[in-house]
């Protein structure tokens, strides 16, 4: 495990930030994709190297990296749509938008329960926060994207049997994937956060 760490280190500060994430306003159309089915999941590509922010988080937070061996789609029932409406809400409304500063590690460090921060902070709030009320680590993923206007972006990716469910600091309401305005990068395995995919 801490070979693989070490490497997983090394390979993604070589890669550098792949990915910032800011606090963008929302804007634009949906990506069009052919033949939507009613139930939409995020399609994997290959492995990619992590953004090095969210190696260096695991390694300062292993509690919130862990698995905790639950079921990877959630049966979706009113009272956890209430739930995850709820945690999206509270957290966008309780945190205040603030990117990092760009001294430090090249503008991208990755918290979690904190009063401020950028997208990926308040995926990490609302992902944490979902565990604590019993959510299955294994259905909520941290995903990098870009904005329209080309803004590296993060969210929550709930995936339930209603299909990939985002949660996102720029919008009040929860979306499909499929119907945001984002152009997606990459995803976080559900089983091991330190094996992310293109998508």
């Amino acid at each position: 495990m801490k070979k693989t760490f070490v490497t997983l280190l090394a390979l993604a500060f070589t890669a550098g930030n792949a990915c910032s994430a800011f606090a963008a306003g929302p804007a634009g159309l949906a990506r069009g994709l052919p033949g939507s089915p009613a139930v939409s999941y995020i399609s994997e590509k290959d492995k990619i190297i992590p953004p090095f922010a969210q190696v260096l988080f695991c390694a300062q937070n292993p509690a919130e990296c862990r698995d905790n061996n639950g079921l990877s789609v959630v049966a979706l029932d009113d009272k956890q749509m209430l739930q995850l409406k709820d945690v999206n809400s509270t957290v966008n409304r309780t945190m205040i938008g603030r990117n990092d500063p760009s001294n430090e590690l090249n503008g991208d460090v990755w918290k979690v329960n904190v009063r401020s921060g950028d997208c990926e902070d308040f995926a990490l709030t609302k992902r944490s926060r979902l565990i604590a009320m019993g959510w299955s680590s294994r259905a909520l993923r941290i995903a990098t994207a870009y904005t329209p206007s080309g803004e590296g972006h993060a969210v929550l990716v709930v995936r339930t049997d209603k299909g990939d469910l985002v949660l996102d600091n720029r919008l009040s309401s929860i979306k499909n994937w499929r119907d945001t305005d984002l152009r997606w990068d990459k995803i976080q395995s559900g089983t091991d956060p330190y094996v992310w995919y293109r998508l």
